[in-house]
């Protein structure tokens, strides 16, 4: 098969070159429309024949692409209704970054997790915050700290940085009045779409401030998860340092 006329140039594209496999490159290409914004969260994408129509190629090819980009929840498939923009909004993804799972194994036996900011300030990015952030040394930042609680029990202790420019007017404020997910609301507001995260773990115990925070004392082992949440492009968009009581939850991941 000929390759279409959109891929015939990887410098007008970005996608690698012709040897690349096609449904890799029509991949490539649906990527580039989600980061532009030509398909928002939650909105549907066009289907795979006008897909196919537009790329010039076989609605196989645009399937493959489409089961990829589903893979890795940056689309979701309904049945019947068409394929849509995953979003952080969807009850069943609200918590996909969140792996702390209570004791009984149902997440939906101890209700939402209750939020409390305790600070939200603008900073200058230090060293390794910039470093962490793919910013530079005294770049703005925006540093949050909240408690998250299930059942009334003080369970995560988070500390996050987020990039100055694209969060400008955030305000714990407005985070404290939006009732949904943080990353819904990073989506819906700020036009950023958290797709993909890196985590590294430790146990550590907590100072005087952290332990206090989360009401247990200071020789109380904690799981400590730093993470690093990307939107499209793999740019760095949020720095996050978790402290999680582990007492009544455990922490569960996946591996594929």
């Amino acid at each position: 098969m000929a390759y279409p006329a959109e891929l015939d140039s990887s410098a007008s594209t970005g996608i690698a070159p012709a040897f690349s496999p096609l449904y890799q490159q029509i991949k490539g290409l649906m990527l580039k429309s989600l980061q532009a914004g030509e398909w928002k969260p939650g909105e549907s994408i066009p289907s795979e024949v006008e897909l196919a129509v537009r790329f010039r190629v076989s609605q196989g090819t645009v399937r493959k692409a489409i089961d990829e980009l589903a893979a890795e929840n940056l689309l979701m498939r309904r049945q019947g209704k068409g394929t849509f923009v995953a979003t952080h909004a969807e009850q069943h993804v609200r918590y996909r970054f969140l792996k702390l799972i209570p004791d009984d194994g149902d997440p939906s036996s101890e209700g939402p997790a209750q939020r409390a900011f305790i600070d939200c300030k603008r900073l200058r990015a230090a060293a390794d915050t910039a470093r962490a952030l793919g910013l530079r040394s005294g770049d703005p930042i925006l540093q949050l700290r909240r408690v998250l609680s299930f059942a009334n029990q003080p369970t995560i202790l988070e500390d996050i940085w987020l990039p100055g420019g694209p969060f400008k007017g955030l305000t714990a404020e407005r985070l404290s009045a939006y009732h949904g997910p943080m990353y819904a609301l990073f989506e819906t507001e700020f036009g950023v779409r958290m797709v993909r995260a890196q985590e590294k773990l430790r146990a550590v115990l907590p100072d005087p401030d952290q332990s206090a925070l989360l009401k247990v004392a200071q020789n109380t082992p904690l799981l400590s998860v730093e993470r690093i949440a990307f939107t499209y492009d793999d740019k760095a968009m949020e720095l996050r340092r978790g402290l999680y009581r582990t007492d009544k939850h455990y922490y569960r991941n996946e591996l594929n």
